[in-house]
């Protein structure tokens, strides 16, 4: 079953070889989806773009940058004549002690993983309330529910904690349009998001803690993120959905 046949997607940070944002871009388009993937790099944002096919699109975008954002709406609108589901994915982290964090590590850290939600949200949401329906899907993580994650520090749980607000304030602000807003807040998976930093060393002592005895897969947290995309979830709007393999069970 075709899910997602004739809509039309725009995924933030979908360049990463292994990242949350391509594994959905490549079941979105399983599922009939046609897919805009942006993301900052050039060289991964092509890679991805021809993983893909000529169905899909691709597009250099900034979430910080308002402008840039509202460009890519545009131009996705006049691409694919539609806009049906934004995936706010792009995100950034890092682990700084409180004491060691510049203004612009914090200004990078809140808008990248949340402005760049809000932004982007503003491009997307005056077609889809022109057509009368959307789904909006925002990815947090379980530092914005713990206070921090494995590299994740204050600055970041904040941002992350801040999504969960949005995405929350959006789904009541936007249901009278036919538009559902939602998070999702993967625990640790197995990708490349620390760019490194997670050794093979620290996967093996995380698993030990989940209750599922390993790391989630970037397709796993892709599977809820299409649930939460499709009219599977026809009636669901304003949550948080954990996908953590049991490591944080309330």
């Amino acid at each position: 079953m075709e899910l997602l046949q004739g809509k039309v997607a725009i995924i933030t940070g979908a360049g990463s070889e292994r990242g949350i944002g391509r594994a959905t871009a490549k079941l979105f388009a399983r599922h009939g989806g046609r897919v805009a993937l942006t993301d900052v790099n050039e060289d991964e944002l092509g890679i991805a773009s021809r993983e893909l096919g000529s169905e899909h699109q691709a597009y250099l975008c900034d979430v910080t940058d308002a402008k840039q954002c509202r460009r890519t709406a545009d131009e996705a609108m006049e691409q694919f004549g539609r806009l049906d589901i934004l995936v706010n994915n792009a995100g950034v982290v890092r682990g700084t002690p409180l004491n060691d964090i510049s203004t612009q590590e914090y200004d990078e850290i809140l808008n990248v993983n949340l402005r760049g939600n809000f932004q982007m949200a503003q491009a997307v949401v005056p077609y889809m309330q022109k057509s009368g329906s959307g789904a909006i899907v925002c990815v947090s993580s379980i530092a914005g529910r713990t206070g921090g994650g494995v590299f994740g520090s204050a600055h970041y749980a904040a941002a992350k904690s801040g999504i969960f607000g949005l995405a929350k304030g959006l789904a009541r602000e936007l249901a009278p349009d036919g538009i559902r807003v939602n998070a999702v807040a993967p625990g640790p998976i197995d990708n490349d998001f620390t760019h490194g930093k997670m050794t093979p060393e620290d996967k093996a002592r995380i698993a030990k803690g989940i209750p599922m005895g390993r790391l989630g897969q970037p397709e796993e947290v892709a599977k809820v993120i299409l649930f939460l995309a499709s009219d599977l979830s026809s009636y669901v709007t304003g949550v948080v959905l954990d996908v953590n393999g049991g490591l944080l069970i309330h």
